[in-house]
């Protein structure tokens, strides 16, 4: 029998393996729209094209994506979805070398990311109870996101500094983070083979939506996730705008903050399993959801108080409701549902929810565009966010009603509504 370190070899491997590429995802998140910015002088609506661009695949291979990974061997799918996600990624900055680089690349280059990551991430999320213990996933979970909060503690000051020292050249280290990753899956053990083999393509994709939203828990989970990503996503886009253009951040300056408010969201994934453990699942996502998108609101604050504070503050709590979120959506989902289902539970999940993200960032982009000739750019950006984080607090409505159903008896957890293909 394996001896245990922790959660085990295995999940090691994967941990370590997925917290160096997340420090890599982060670099190109921070460099991307500060290249556009800054060299290619991109309009407000580029940016959010492009923004859109790293989520229009979801609606256009999601539910595939978790019929296919079911089939495939997942170990093997992860280290071909790195490997694709480090040429695309590479691309980039050889494009600028050669005096190429235009937004439509660029759009196409963070497309072709988007889709591996969305058959990447399907398998990612049947890794996770494929190897440790039910018992184990939320700490699991909890050390998952600690990593992805340590990355954004560490990323943005990471990106800035290369960005300055070495401009487009700095994506190529998150180039180098798929390389590591996918060394990890090959040194782990194999596991993750095809789990379902029986049933057409369009009954394992329909079978993925029905479960979702037959299940009274998942239905509520799926309406308050589609809720915050309608609101949210306009936020997140709009943010370097308000940073670079409303504000005049610099590079550098802009890095330390975002660096700074990401030891929120580490705060926040080492103290979820404690709320949920307290509260319960459902009631600490539920809450979780409305302080995070009420919170966004201190970015109105700046001007007139010092712009980088008022946005290391704000992101700061941001990052902890956010990580209290995804602490605790990812097992409440997993525990309705059984191991022969979880990959099309996941991909119908990502569709229903994410799928609204590539019109709310293109929203976000295209109001700050149409708003700043009568408002100027810091109040364009500012009514903007605001707007998208007042619409995300909807979330809520839907929310509050799981802790209720998770404490019935009724409810049966564990159990899927639907099985038959």
């Amino acid at each position: 029998m394996e001896r245990r370190i922790g959660l085990g070899r295995r999940f090691n491997f994967f941990w370590g393996g997925q917290t160096v590429s997340l420090v890599g995802d982060r670099i190109t998140v921070f460099v991307v729209p500060t290249l556009m910015i800054f060299a290619l002088h991109a309009s407000a609506l580029q940016v959010g094209i492009v923004s859109m661009a790293q989520y229009l695949g979801i609606p256009l291979l999601g539910p595939v994506a978790g019929v296919l990974v079911d089939r495939w061997d997942k170990r093997a799918t992860m280290m071909a979805c790195d490997l694709i996600r480090l040429v695309a990624v590479a691309v980039i900055p050889l494009a600028y070398w050669q005096g190429f680089l235009s937004t439509p690349l660029l759009f196409g280059c963070v497309a072709v990311i988007s889709g591996a990551t969305i058959f990447f991430n399907v398998g990612y999320l049947v890794a996770v109870p494929a190897v440790v213990e039910e018992e184990q996933l939320v700490g699991a979970y909890s050390r998952l996101e600690g990593s992805g909060s340590v990355s954004e503690v560490a990323g943005p000051s990471i990106a800035a500094a290369l960005y300055s020292a070495l401009g487009a050249a700095a994506l190529l280290v998150d180039a180098a983070s798929y390389l590591v990753s996918a060394a990890c899956f090959r040194t782990m053990r194999p596991w993750g083979e095809r789990t379902v083999a029986e049933g057409s393509v369009w009954q394992r994709l329909t079978l993925g939506f029905r479960l979702n939203w037959q299940d009274p828990v998942l239905r509520r989970v799926v309406i308050a996730a589609v809720t915050l990503n309608s609101g949210g996503p306009v936020f997140v886009t709009v943010l370097p705008l308000l940073a670079y253009r409303g504000l005049g951040m610099s590079v550098a300056v802009y890095g330390a903050a975002m660096s700074v408010a990401a030891v929120g969201a580490l705060v926040g994934a080492v103290v979820a399993p404690r709320l949920s453990a307290r509260f319960g699942l459902g009631r600490t996502f539920a809450w979780a959801l409305l302080l995070h998108c009420l919170v966004g609101l201190g970015v109105l604050a700046a001007p007139a108080l010092p712009a980088g504070p008022v946005i290391a503050v704000t992101m700061g709590c941001y990052g902890f409701f956010m990580s209290c979120i995804n602490v605790c959506s990812a097992p409440t989902r997993q525990l309705r549902m059984s191991a022969q289902h979880q990959g099309v539970m996941h991909a119908a999940y990502r569709t229903f929810t994410w799928g609204v993200i590539p019109l709310a960032a293109l929203v976000g982009g295209l109001a700050v565009s149409l708003l700043t000739h009568p408002l100027g750019a810091l109040d364009a950006a500012r009514v903007t966010m605001a707007g998208g984080t007042l619409l995300a607090a909807f979330s809520f409505v839907s929310a509050v009603r799981i802790q209720p159903l998770l404490d019935s008896v009724a409810s049966a957890p564990g159990e899927p509504v639907l099985v038959e293909t």
